[in-house]
């Protein structure tokens, strides 16, 4: 356990405990800062005295810091309440945070193992590690501590938040997605939730050591994106879909022309000749909104290789059927779906969500010819993820859709907190194999098999 670490397990056991009243009006135990008034007193003593230009100084930021820094051991010198090394070392800290980071959860942003954040309240910060959630010992002030952090997240980027505006999706510098939501929709006080991406983004050899997918699927999928095949990665929310996009569009060639579109951008891909496009909500007048949809149309006059959608959720399901009937194979996205049948289920639900009135039959074939391939994934109850189906999309029989899957995940207990399965091959070859011979892609047919003495 680092110095800090111990610092903070012996304040957590300080943190006081106060009734306060809800924004329901219930009466409610909620944990205090014992050094709350000196942090809130130093921290506007250094707003008034700071000049703005230097907090702005991006160039030099250790500059930055050390200043700050100084100048808070100098206030920290004229605190008159005793104080331990610890708890001065853990105050400096702290207000570092908040004049130069995002206050109270800095720490938890700063914490590898920490993927989740989750602010409740200003009292409330849960966290996940490892697939689980727990309570953390950081607290905010009150409800406008919150929202000062909240502005300072959504400001750099042009969002806003207000009651007029009261949910705003946002992004960190490093990437991680955020989403805040403000009273009077949160009657628990603003809350914010950030899904944190790491610096490093996962490469398919991270996912084979998590046990998410073998290597012989790994291989195989290597084999879909560089045969140009269209492929959904759906799953439910936190399931990874988006870490499994990112290690999918590692596969597509340097030589590509790779167009992403997101709500906010959070692709990390490693090419050169990548455009990032990215929605924006409408301004004070409710002006200039641009929806992913208009960004999937524009995308079509771009040239692009590949269309990389970050989630599909609405009307643009049907743009992006369209962009992979008229030639623009092996482009890839996600979904929020339980199941590959469900996967078609949505596709459906969100290609009526753009207006158009379609008849079933149509949007099935729409679905049929362009969608090659389903990538399932689920967060199992012990928090690891899994792709639990490799689902090829055959093509139509009569009005319905066929699906055959390729590869599936087979738990067989739970022990130790640990879910016990395995993932095998369903022992049919995808109908598309003959395409990766026709591009010279090898693929040996014995990943298609499950080994001898396995059961299906």
């Amino acid at each position: 356990m680092s110095l800090m670490d111990r610092m903070r397990s012996e304040t957590e056991t300080q943190l006081e405990g106060e009734t306060r009243t809800d924004s329901r009006g219930r009466a409610v135990s909620v944990r205090t800062d014992p050094f709350g008034e000196i942090k809130r007193k130093i921290h506007e003593e250094i707003i008034e005295e700071v000049d703005p230009g230097l907090l702005d100084n991006k160039d030099n930021p250790e500059l930055v810091r050390n200043t700050v820094s100084s100048i808070i051991s100098d206030k920290m010198s004229h605190v008159d309440k005793p104080l331990s090394r610890g708890d001065r070392e853990l105050i400096i800290k702290d207000l570092l945070d908040e004049v130069l980071g995002y206050g109270p959860i800095q720490t938890l942003l700063d914490d590898p193992d920490v993927t989740e954040v989750m602010v409740n309240g200003p009292f409330q910060v849960y966290v996940e590690r490892k697939g689980k959630l727990t309570l953390s010992d950081r607290i905010f002030v009150d409800d406008n501590h919150v929202m000062r952090i909240i502005e300072k997240i959504v400001s750099p980027i042009g969002r806003r938040i207000d009651e007029s505006t009261p949910m705003v999706d946002a992004r960190l510098p490093d990437g991680s997605r955020v989403n805040a939501i403000i009273p009077p929709l949160s009657l628990v006080g603003p809350t914010i939730t950030i899904r944190k991406f790491s610096a490093d983004p996962f490469l398919v050899e991270d996912l084979i050591s998590f046990g998410t997918l073998t290597e012989e699927i790994a291989e195989f999928l290597r084999a879909c994106v560089e045969a140009k095949l269209n492929i959904i990665v759906a799953g439910g929310t936190g399931s990874g879909k988006t870490t499994t996009l990112n290690v999918l569009s590692s596969f597509i060639p340097k030589t590509d022309r790779v167009v992403t579109i997101e709500d906010a951008a959070e692709l990390q891909l490693k090419q050169d000749h990548v455009v990032t496009l990215e929605s924006r909500p409408p301004n004070i007048e409710g002006k200039g909104q641009v929806t992913i949809r208009d960004l999937v149309k524009n995308s079509l006059r771009m040239r692009p290789d590949r269309i990389i959608i970050g989630e599909c959720r609405s009307g643009e399901a049907l743009d992006m059927l369209q962009a992979m009937n008229t030639g623009h194979d092996g482009s890839l996205t996600t979904a929020h779906a339980n199941s590959p049948r469900d996967t078609l289920s949505r596709l459906e639900t969100m290609v009526l969500m753009a207006g158009m009135d379609l008849p079933v039959r149509a949007i099935r074939e729409q679905i049929s010819s362009a969608m090659d391939l389903i990538v399932q994934q689920n967060r199992l109850r012990d928090g690891t993820r899994k792709i639990v189906n490799i689902t090829e999309v055959v093509g139509m029989e009569d009005d319905k859709i066929t699906l055959q899957d390729i590869f599936i995940y087979k738990q067989t207990g739970f022990a130790d907190d640990k879910a016990i399965g395995h993932h095998k091959p369903t022992g049919i070859l995808p109908k598309f194999i003959e395409k990766f011979d026709s591009m010279g892609i090898e693929m040996s047919r014995e990943i298609f098999f499950p080994p001898e003495g396995m059961n299906i």
